[in-house]
């Protein structure tokens, strides 16, 4: 794509998603953010700056994602770290987490650790190995429903153990739970399962949001019975390619989003549930605070952080 239509693309979300996201307020008084895991490859500091700016006044956030393809060990970590270092230092972007610029990542393709067959679109068996070195909090990459990416662990967050020798290490895992102890990649995937009613034939629910599948009250039901649970804590991940036009036109200027918070407020007035809207670093920050026996809600407060989660 040239950078005028790419330019274009970014210009819609800078202008329609503040005007959409003061219309909403979580259990906390706080607007809703909206995480880019923004395509490595497709780096122009033009495009980065509106994100940032969005970013900065607290309803955006700006993540990892990359598209690679048999490239090699070194050149991931050249094009990864090389990201990292110009979001941090160029743009204000990401954070530091523990010693080095953290990051949540979303896999190009769903083909994380060497996930699709023969290889196609990674190409490292150590790629869990990798993105922990490399200062990875957590991956958010999961679900992917009907390909062969698609871990066999839904519905959970969990610790991805890597084998280096092997592809699709994320498969299984160990489940995190309050007072344990962090081992290994942190997944956190969205809700995934069947959904029965809407159509004469049951269709699966992935959390993907976009022209084809808009938001309504009975997906959102059906993502607060399928998500991640920790003690009493709902994670809900939804993800769409928002930047491609037929997307961005459903949610930003026909009312997909709008449709989505009201629907989710709603929902959770109806169950006598507070809810929280996060970026994937405030949800990490919530699944981390319940490992170490904490209250996510308290602990973020203090940090003036909103929380991705739901709580009953």
């Amino acid at each position: 794509m040239d950078e005028d239509a790419a330019i274009g693309r970014v210009g819609v979300w800078a202008k329609q998603w503040p005007l959409i996201a003061v219309r909403h307020q979580d259990s906390a008084g706080r607007a809703p953010k909206y995480t880019f895991f923004y395509p490595q490859e497709e780096y122009r500091a033009r495009l980065l700056d509106p994100l940032a700016e969005m970013t900065h006044t607290g309803i955006g956030d700006v993540e990892v994602h990359i598209h690679h393809d048999g490239e090699g060990q070194q050149n991931f970590l050249d094009r990864m770290s090389g990201f990292q270092e110009t979001l941090f230092h160029q743009h204000g972007l990401l954070r530091r987490h523990e010693g080095k610029i953290g990051f949540g990542f979303i896999h190009g393709n769903w083909a994380l650790d060497n996930s699709l067959p023969g290889g196609k679109f990674c190409g490292l068996n150590n790629e869990i190995t990798l993105l922990q070195e490399l200062g990875c909090y957590a991956d958010f990459t999961m679900p992917c429903g009907a390909s062969p990416a698609q871990a066999h662990t839904v519905n959970t967050i969990y610790w991805a153990i890597d084998d280096p020798a092997r592809p699709k290490s994320y498969d299984y895992g160990v489940p995190l739970k309050p007072g344990g102890t962090s081992n290994g990649l942190l997944m956190i995937p969205g809700p995934l399962g069947m959904r029965w009613a809407e159509r004469l034939v049951p269709r699966l629910e992935k959390g993907e949001i976009g022209a084809h599948d808009m938001p309504n009250r009975y997906r959102v039901r059906r993502w607060l019975d399928l998500s991640p649970r920790v003690g009493s804590d709902i994670f809900v991940k939804l993800y769409t390619h928002g930047c491609q036009e037929r997307h961005s036109t459903a949610l930003l200027l026909n009312g997909g989003l709008d449709a989505l918070f009201a629907g989710l407020k709603a929902e959770c007035d109806s169950r006598g549930w507070p809810f929280y809207y996060a970026s994937c670093w405030d949800m990490y920050q919530a699944v981390d605070a319940i490992r170490r026996g904490e209250d996510p809600v308290s602990t973020l407060a203090a940090r003036q952080e909103s929380v991705g989660i739901e709580k009953n």
